[in-house]
């Protein structure tokens, strides 16, 4: 399986999502507990079933620019009014996309932005990663398998 592929949105699209702003971004441990804790607070409280029921049910984690602070969280394709959730633009571009597989659904997201942001980025020499956000999903491939794939928007670079 290759490491990325290019892929091209026509236009652009909206998420909505709920998350967490993280103060230090390099507080690894601080903000994966942030992450962890708000995931585990819209669970409970049902704020993201019910956001998955009105949208087409698949869940991305999702990481995006808001104020010039890093944000993380949970949400879904498409603009949807729901008090506390974010709504996020998407813009139309290329995209890079970066594959993964695996048997624990819950750490395969993290894996591939593990990936993504411990090397692969580095690699790649005819795309720059722009933002402002990123988004990956995951989903059953069956064989207690998972498949999941991080979308990053990016520009060619100009040789």
């Amino acid at each position: 399986m290759s490491t990325y592929t290019i892929k091209s949105i026509s236009e652009n699209y909206k998420m909505t999502a709920y998350g967490v702003l993280l103060e230090d971004y390099n507080d690894w441990a601080g903000n994966a507990a942030k992450t962890a804790a708000k995931k585990a607070e819209i669970t409970e409280n049902g704020k993201l079933a019910e956001l998955l029921a009105l949208a087409d049910g698949q869940e991305y984690q999702i990481n995006y620019v808001v104020d010039g602070k890093a944000w993380r969280g949970f949400g879904v394709m498409g603009e949807f009014d729901v008090e506390g959730a974010a709504v996020l633009d998407f813009l139309a571009g290329d995209y890079i996309v970066v594959p993964g597989s695996g048997a624990d659904k819950d750490r395969l997201a993290d894996e591939i932005t593990g990936k993504v942001f411990g090397g692969l980025l580095q690699e790649i020499t005819d795309y720059k990663y722009v933002g402002p956000g990123n988004a990956t999903f995951v989903k059953a491939a069956g064989n207690g398998e998972f498949y999941g794939e991080m979308w990053l928007r990016a520009k060619k670079i100009e040789g």
